[in-house]
């Protein structure tokens, strides 16, 4: 067919992939001994483990110990192709996948796209704020907050200079509470030793959450032990409130409550990531795909959706399983069992969702977790929620090295008090302006 990416024909049925998050890589590895071709596309070559994008962006972590490339994960499958490219649309009649680098043809396709930052048709939100749903967003977020400190000693005007050491984080979700955590760590242990010419009890980090409790879907218990913790680390929580609006300096509540802040970080919700093609009868609220008990997008036979980007509707989950990663490294295994039994002229199996419950950390010696085991919850806060998230967290990264690097550096912030990892490369959201120092407001 003209203008087919070259891709070796293996006379065997072609499963196409497009995303390698958490469902796709776990979709791929289900059909390492299955007779088809597996292309994996995405626009990065590397699987990122999204849970830990926040210590990179706090400087917890190198980016490096939370990445692995594709290539590497699965360089043992020998039916496993990969192609770096974005997709940008799919012609279900011709079945093809219309990619950057041309057309890839498919048996079987799955979308595995994910979800992006969802700001509400805000322009100016999308613009001025930062989101954390990426290595570049992490490393964005960490140089920004550096950088406000590298300038902060710049200035002698007190409010432009508070502009930049206070921290507003919308939303309080897992994302929103440990980034707050881990800035109050930050202000207590490592801030005042590398800038000790700032104030840091003028450093305030503000957590505006929409609704009355923390990280909503988890237990009671769990919201209320995060609200406690967080306050005792002294971040200033806003709950049932809104951010109105943010023009990159100043944030307005829907209460009139006014913060001034250079860094305003976006953890306020994701709306999935769809591709051009599907008919639009497909999409759902919230940009994610209708799907069956089998993942097969609604009205089509060979195309699959799987993770953040499927909504499969059920008596327990009506709006769709929730956007984390068990459901799609879950349904991303079904996939690959299905795909199997289909070549073998069986029956599919139906999705069920086995919920393993939820984590957060908030800082040192301090979590939350709802664990599921046996037909019971079990609700953990504190020095033991707090392991426990260590060890779920390290287990789950996707390579050995992975894992040993997380630990050991862990274990050296740990027993240092130190966050070893405070470099700025590549850009920041909001430098100084140059105004700033022209009209004499710099100390030199």
């Amino acid at each position: 067919m003209e203008g087919l990416t070259k891709i070796d024909d293996l006379g065997k049925p072609r499963v196409v992939i497009v995303g390698g998050g958490f469902g796709g890589l776990e979709l791929a590895k289900a059909l390492a001994d299955v007779p088809v071709q597996v292309v994996l596309i995405d626009k990065q070559n590397y699987h990122t483990f999204q849970p830990l994008l926040y210590q990179v962006a706090t400087a917890g972590l190198d980016e490096g110990d939370i990445v692995s490339p594709f290539r590497k994960i699965l360089s043992q499958q020998e039916n496993f192709y990969f192609r770096l490219a974005e997709v940008e649309r799919v012609d279900t009649e011709a079945q093809v996948v219309e990619t950057s680098i041309g057309r890839v043809r498919y048996d079987y396709l799955v979308l595995a796209t994910g979800a992006e930052p969802n700001y509400f048709g805000d322009a100016a939100m999308a613009r001025n704020s930062i989101a954390v749903k990426s290595v570049e967003d992490a490393l964005e977020l960490r140089n920004t907050v550096l950088s406000n400190f590298e300038q902060a000693l710049q200035l002698g005007d007190y409010e432009k200079l508070n502009s930049l050491l206070d921290f507003v984080i919308v939303g309080g979700g897992p994302t929103g509470v440990e980034i707050a955590g881990a800035l109050s760590e930050l202000r207590t242990h490592v801030f005042p030793k590398d800038y000790r010419e700032l104030d840091f009890r003028e450093m305030d980090i503000h957590l505006v959450q929409s609704g009355p409790v923390l990280l909503k879907g988890m237990s009671a218990h769990a919201s209320q032990k995060a609200l406690e913790s967080l306050r005792e680390f002294g971040v200033q929580v806003w709950l049932e409130a809104r951010v109105k609006s943010y023009d990159g300096y100043t944030v307005t509540l829907n209460t009139g409550q006014q913060f001034i802040s250079r860094t305003l970080i976006w953890a306020a919700g994701v709306t999935g990531a769809p591709i051009a093609g599907l008919r639009p009868d497909c999409l759902l609220t919230g940009n994610r795909y209708a799907v069956d008990e089998y993942c097969r997008v609604l009205g089509y036979d060979n195309v699959f959706a799987i993770g953040d980007i499927a909504a499969m509707r059920t008596p327990d989950y009506p709006e769709g399983h929730p956007m984390v990663a068990q459901p799609a490294i879950q349904q991303g295994q079904l996939v690959g069992r299905n795909l199997r039994r289909v070549l073998a002229q069986q029956l599919p199996e139906k999705f069920h969702y086995h919920d393993k419950g939820a984590m957060a950390t908030i800082g040192r010696n301090h979590a939350v977790a709802d664990i599921k085991l046996f037909g019971k919850e079990y609700h953990l806060s504190g020095l033991l929620a707090w392991l426990a998230w260590g060890v779920v967290h390290v287990i789950s990264l996707v390579s050995f090295r992975n894992r040993l690097m997380v630990l050991l550096q862990w274990t050296w912030s740990y027993f240092s008090y130190d966050k070893g990892l405070r470099y700025i490369i590549g850009k920041t959201k909001a430098p100084l302006g140059e105004d700033d120092l022209k009209k004499g407001k710099a100390i030199v």
